[in-house]
C-alpha cells in the first residue's frame, strides 16, 4: 500500500514540475530548511 506521506510527496513533486515562473522560483524558495545541531554537555550547550 501507499502512505499519506508517499502520497504527498508525489503530488507536491507533480505541482513542482507543473509550476511556471516566478511562482516555481517562489514555492522551490519556501522548500529550504535550516537546522543547526548543538552538543549538550551537564544540561549546558556547548560552543561549537
Amino acid at each position: 500500500g501507499m502512505t499519506y506521506i508517499t502520497y504527498s510527496n508525489i503530488c507536491t513533486n507533480l505541482l513542482r514540475n507543473c509550476l511556471k515562473e516566478p511562482y516555481k522560483a517562489e514555492f522551490l524558495s519556501r522548500e529550504k530548511v535550516h537546522s543547526a545541531l548543538s552538543k549538550w554537555v551537564n544540561a549546558k550547550p556547548e560552543k561549537p
